[in-house]
């Protein structure tokens, strides 16, 4: 933020609402104290322990780990907080997400019954 605004915004401060004394992505991603609780996001989505920013910002599973951050912690935008969801939007939780793609989540469904009153279940 305080590298975009000394650029393009002069009159914007460059400073980090957390005191340090320029905001830019590396202090954001790697020190504020402001995003430390969502800094896990960053070493657990297979992204890079160390938040090693070559891997965050030039890699796939960095740049999904980055977009996922961004949208819980609310890092880079203006306000430095999460935008709220859209009116009658349902947010995944983490438990949803952990299991998207998992076929054999939830209740298997009821077999399915044929014309003549049969179940995919009775073999014979």
């Amino acid at each position: 933020m305080g590298e975009y605004y000394r650029h393009h915004v002069p009159s914007e401060p460059v400073e980090c609402p957390c005191g340090a004394q320029y905001q830019s992505r590396k202090h954001i991603l790697q020190d504020c104290p402001r995003y430390e609780a969502h800094r896990n996001i960053l070493r657990l989505r297979e992204a890079s322990e160390t938040i090693d920013l070559p891997t965050i910002l030039g890699t796939e599973e960095g740049i999904d780990a980055l977009a996922h951050f961004i949208e819980k912690s609310g890092a880079f935008t203006k306000t430095g907080e999460p935008r709220a969801a859209p009116e009658g939007a349902a947010e995944p939780d983490d438990d949803e997400e952990a299991a998207e793609g998992d076929d054999h989540g939830g209740d298997d469904p009821e077999p399915e019954e044929d014309p003549d009153g049969s179940t995919d279940d009775d073999e014979g």
